[in-house]
């Protein structure tokens, strides 16, 4: 138990790697080797993190004794491939997000994992951050109440990736914290997605989501590349309190609201006619405090317990498949909108003599 399980990191772009860095500096990990196509942008990660074995074959590498998992961190479309091969070869797998460009890829993945008792776990770092995991300690204690509403913002002047529209690229972080701080996960009712493309670039640029949830509660997440200013910030509010995490404000990412509205009904007379009273709540704001940790470090040591532990990690393939299924939906829903015609508010002149006809 006390040896380290070893570990390559597949892809050496952009995400690659964070990863890298943090799982040579893992207790738990061996960095064993970097694979990619571009054997130059491999080295480079290599000897960035102290050096590692530079591959530029997959088949190569997974025909190697001498590792144990691989982390995935390629674009999207290639997702699936690179780990139904890693899961054949007796490899545990993580991969960034999302976890597959389809859901049939997705669920095919989860399946492949589960029949050879192996660990598939989504990379969902958001879900890793001390805020993220304090939020949900505060749901899952019932600090916050019943959930009524969510609102997560994710905007800023960003990328234009040329593969996905703003939705696949930036959502899935605010879909994957919703996910791990709802007790049960995220299972929304329906999904409605509206987009724009003001760029003319062929896919949504802004967008909004609207996620209907259980006993009347709703999500809201909007995402843009288009925002000069940059936020990141999420609200719950719940029956009992309400809490805002701002990812932007180091000294007060987390800020609990003892502040809301409440409402009674009441039987009014002898009629069964009811009647609403409203009061609203004003109390104490508090910020709890938070330990310091980088939230890839918090991941490495969940895949390497999970691992060890034969258990599910704690972003196991199955939320990346919740997670899939809100975009996949997001996608059709923006494939079939019906736009209402808003009509004109501006009177004709025979609309002015039926209203003079009628005073």
């Amino acid at each position: 138990m006390n040896t380290k399980l070893r570990i390559a990191v597949v892809g050496a772009g952009y995400w690659g790697p964070n990863l890298a860095r943090n799982f040579r500096a893992n207790p738990e990990w061996d960095l064993v080797a970097i694979c990619d196509l571009d054997r130059d942008r491999a080295q480079r990660v290599a000897d960035g993190v102290g050096g590692a074995r530079v591959v530029t074959s997959l088949k190569d590498l997974l025909e190697s004794d001498d590792i144990d998992a691989v982390a995935i961190a390629t674009p999207a479309a290639t997702h699936h491939g690179i780990a139904r091969a890693a899961l054949s070869a007796g490899k545990h797998v993580m991969v960034e997000k999302p976890l597959a460009d389809t859901g049939v890829k997705g669920r095919d993945m989860v399946r492949a994992a589960a029949d050879r008792g192996l660990v598939l776990m989504a990379d969902h770092t958001y879900c890793y951050t001390p805020a993220v995991l304090k939020i949900r300690e505060l749901v899952a204690e019932g600090a916050l109440g019943d959930i009524l509403f969510i609102d997560s913002v994710r905007v800023n002047l960003g990328l234009i990736q040329p593969d996905v529209d703003v939705f696949w690229d930036l959502a899935p972080h605010d879909l994957s914290i919703i996910d791990f701080v709802l007790p049960g996960g995220l299972r929304p009712l329906s999904v409605s997605a509206h987009g724009a493309d003001p760029l003319g670039a062929g896919k949504a640029c802004v967008g909004y989501l609207a996620l209907p949830l259980a006993n009347g509660a709703m999500a809201h997440v909007h995402v843009n590349w288009l925002s000069p200013t940059k936020i990141r910030q999420m609200i719950i509010g719940g029956t009992k309190r309400t809490l805002v995490w701002d990812d932007l404000n180091p000294q007060q990412r987390v800020s609990v609201y003892d502040r809301g509205v409440d409402l009674s009904l009441q039987a009014v007379g002898g009629e069964a006619r009811r009647e609403s009273t409203i009061s609203y709540r004003l109390g104490d704001t508090w910020s709890p405090a938070l330990p310091e940790h980088e939230a890839l470090g918090a991941m490495a040591t969940e895949f390497a317990r999970s691992i060890r532990e034969k258990r599910p990690a704690r972003t196991d393939g199955e939320s990346g498949l919740r997670v899939l299924a809100v975009l996949e939906a997001a996608t059709r829903s923006l494939a079939a909108a019906e736009l209402a015609p808003v009509a004109d508010i501006r009177a004709s002149a025979d609309d002015l003599s039926l209203i003079g006809e009628a005073s």
